[in-house]
């Protein structure tokens, strides 16, 4: 596959899930530091992008999420939001609801995009490196015990 092209997949599919990005990069065999660096800038820029854009495209996001009749405060967001604050919402929303998603959760319980994108920032990168060594080992792993046929 085109390396162009890789990139341009890792960082769309990044764009939506974290989750979902390096392990496409890892299929198609991109070199594990373009997977780390593509897959941070595409969950940075879906943060970016969520936290800067108009109420109405956060709510309707919002609502597609959660639903219209359900309570923002019952949620999981909610509980790390009044437990660890924005540090905490930035550095685990990456990991466990995805970097769009916190944005908006924490746009929505009223942070400042600034602080906000800065900790969520922190919390992508960390993830990003973290996945992509996990991922990365763990695939030579099998590849070294013949799980995979080159």
């Amino acid at each position: 596959m085109d390396i162009i092209l890789g990139i341009l997949l890792v960082f769309g599919a990044s764009v939506f899930e974290l989750w979902a990005a390096i392990p496409i990069g890892l299929a198609i065999k991109l070199n594990p530091v373009l997977i780390g660096i593509f897959s941070a800038l595409g969950a940075i820029f879906a943060a970016f992008l969520v936290s800067t854009v108009g109420d109405n495209i956060r709510e309707r996001f919002m609502k597609w999420r959660y639903g219209k009749n359900k309570d923002i405060k019952n949620s999981s967001f909610y509980k790390i939001w009044n437990k660890y604050g924005i540090i905490g919402l930035g550095i685990l929303s990456p990991l466990l609801f995805g970097a769009p998603l916190g944005a908006a959760l924490g746009i929505a319980l009223g942070a400042r995009i600034k602080p906000l994108l800065i900790w969520m920032t922190i919390g992508i990168v960390i993830w990003s490196v973290l996945l992509t060594t996990a991922g990365y080992f763990g695939l030579m792993t099998f590849e070294s015990r013949g799980y995979f046929a080159n």
